[in-house]
């Protein structure tokens, strides 16, 4: 993982002007530990209700997204529920990422029943719905998108990224699939697992899918400590802080955010594993 908080010592730091010159997705002010950690960042938001009955490929949804276009355009996110589940048990996820200088759409499935190979292909219509016929379509950049899903929907998000090698981040969280292999994936992926989880257990869900990502590809292993599987249902600052971070660095290229990610974070509290590619980790 290339992160300019590995660079050698001793090298001269980059002006934030210049950076700013160099890497044109730079989206609000330089990123704090208070800054990622908030329940909202710069952006002020707004959402639109899509209806089912305006979409096909998926069931409709929410899209939130920053009121101002004056820094450009932005990165999209689209982020599928769990089985049974509604685009309700994300929805903490849309004004929370939405205000860091994201557009997010968190979607409803076409049933709730629906495998996590056909939520990767919702998530994929739903993207294609953002970028294309979307009341928001003109504040995207359509080249820098991203997907999340919880359950079956975080193995969903594991096969939008397997599907789609363009995309430019991937979050599963507790996922669940009984597809294993996913040795083609080359999305940066940060897979979000949690160790008290007894529907998609670490050893038999995130761990495997984990470790079947290359070691080439860009990629990190999260487990939150003593945590259960519906824990990405309510708001939580460890996830919010570890997915803003990975979305800035892989979707805006924002370099700001390699503080957060390398080294990586030690075990605490909340954070009873870490696994990445950064170098040394």
């Amino acid at each position: 993982m290339v992160f300019a908080a590995a660079l050698t010592a001793g090298t001269i730091a980059v002006p934030q002007a210049a950076q700013a010159a160099e890497n044109p997705y730079e989206r609000g002010p330089d990123p704090t530990e208070s800054s990622i950690e908030a329940p909202r960042g710069p952006f002020s938001v707004s959402d639109d209700s899509v209806s089912s009955w305006s979409v096909s490929g998926f069931g409709g949804g929410t899209i939130y997204y920053p009121t101002t276009t004056s820094e450009g355009t932005f990165g999209a996110i689209a982020i599928a529920p769990g089985f049974t589940a509604s685009q309700s048990s994300m929805s903490w996820y849309g004004p929370r990422l939405a205000s860091q200088g994201f557009v997010v759409f968190t979607i409803d499935t076409n049933s709730r029943f629906d495998q996590p190979d056909s939520r990767g292909r919702q998530l994929e219509a739903a993207l294609d719905y953002l970028t294309g016929r979307s009341s928001v379509r003109n504040r995207i950049d359509s080249s820098r998108l991203a997907v999340m899903g919880h359950s079956m929907g975080g193995g969903g998000s594991l096969e939008a990224a397997l599907d789609r090698p363009e995309l430019q981040a991937a979050i599963p969280l507790t996922p669940w699939n009984l597809n294993k292999n996913f040795r083609n994936v080359r999305v940066p992926t940060m897979i979000i697992g949690a160790e008290n989880d007894s529907v998609a257990s670490v050893t038999s869900h995130s761990e495997p899918f984990y470790e079947s990502i290359p070691a080439s590809a860009e990629k990190a292993y999260l487990e939150l400590n003593n945590a259960s599987h519906f824990a990405p249902n309510t708001s939580n600052t460890t996830i919010a802080k570890f997915s803003i971070s990975w979305l800035k660095r892989y979707v805006d290229n924002d370099t700001r955010y390699d503080q957060f990610l390398c080294p990586p974070p030690s075990r605490s509290s909340d954070i009873s594993e870490y696994r990445d590619t950064c170098p040394n980790s």
